[in-house]
């Protein structure tokens, strides 16, 4: 060390070192604005720069296998089942497992829905009716998955979560992103959607799902397509005539939901409420059939 070249315990000190490198600073619970902040910026500059216009948000299970992966999934669960010890629901979870399989079309489906909308609706730098999703397995895999297929970009929107999770691989690494908070990811879903598809799912599927019919019930978002893919599932799971029976919703709030078997009707709803064959215009929403 060269004579005057010692740091002296001024430039040392934690205090000296400059905000913006300063992560122990970042982190604390005051600067929980500037993360908000930073959390909806990244993504915004980042999809502007990759020419992202609009989008189609694709909500579904993260625990439904591809069609290939079906025999592989039921055999870890059957070990898992058969492992030592107590579990009072191992019964139940085996029973699942199997019961899961039998949704490995749904990833068929998505996997088709979005190719279907990627070629349809990419070409050039700006990017119309980008497929998004949640940037994790099953569901929101096999709807990236499809848009790779036809060579398409589309968008994940991970978060981070108390067990690991990665970004499947089918996301545009530019369009890959993380995030710490709820909220700011699910404003990102909002902000440029043109349309919404839900596939069979969880709890976090139906809170999406709920949150965003909300929105649009209350007028904070603009009326957009809302198809459910698989009616005996959500018709099973919920009962949306019962709520407009008990004058709970409003008759005219089951307009905002389509049922769809397929990945060709979801697309042809999607067409059919914006007035034409690409999906593109502004249109009144179709009823729900």
């Amino acid at each position: 060390m060269t004579p005057g070249s010692e740091k002296s315990a001024q430039q040392l000190s934690n205090a000296f070192v400059l905000a913006e490198r300063d992560l122990a600073f970042l982190a604390r619970p005051e600067l929980r604005p500037i993360r908000l902040q930073l959390e909806l910026l990244k993504p915004a500059l980042l999809m502007r720069e990759q020419g992202v216009v609009s989008t189609v948000v694709v909500f579904g299970s993260a625990r439904v296998p591809a069609p290939g992966d079906v025999d592989q999934a039921l055999a870890k669960a059957e070990i898992v089942a058969a492992g030592p010890g107590e579990d009072p629901n191992r019964e139940r979870r085996l029973h699942a497992a199997r019961r899961l399989t039998d949704y490995s079309k749904w990833y068929a489906e998505a996997q088709k829905f979005g190719a279907l909308i990627s070629a349809a609706c990419q070409g050039g730098h700006e990017a119309d009716y980008v497929v998004i999703t949640g940037g994790g397995p099953g569901i929101m895999e096999a709807a990236n998955r499809g848009a790779s297929d036809v060579g398409a970009k589309s968008i994940g929107l991970n978060i981070v979560l108390p067990f690991e999770q990665r970004p499947n691989p089918y996301i545009h690494p530019n369009l890959c992103f993380n995030f710490h908070y709820f909220a700011m990811r699910k404003m990102h879903f909002l902000m440029r959607a043109k349309a919404l598809a839900f596939f069979p799912g969880g709890f976090g599927t139906l809170d999406e799902m709920f949150e965003a019919l909300t929105l649009i019930q209350t007028g904070k978002i603009g009326r957009m397509p809302c198809v459910l893919f698989g009616r005996e599932f959500w018709d099973k799971l919920i009962d949306f005539d019962f709520l407009a029976d008990e004058g709970l919703i409003s008759p005219e709030d089951l307009d905002l939901i389509e049922f769809v078997e397929t990945a060709e009707q979801g697309w042809e709803r999607i067409q059919a409420f914006y007035g034409n064959g690409n999906g593109r215009g502004n249109s009144t929403g179709q009823r729900r059939k």
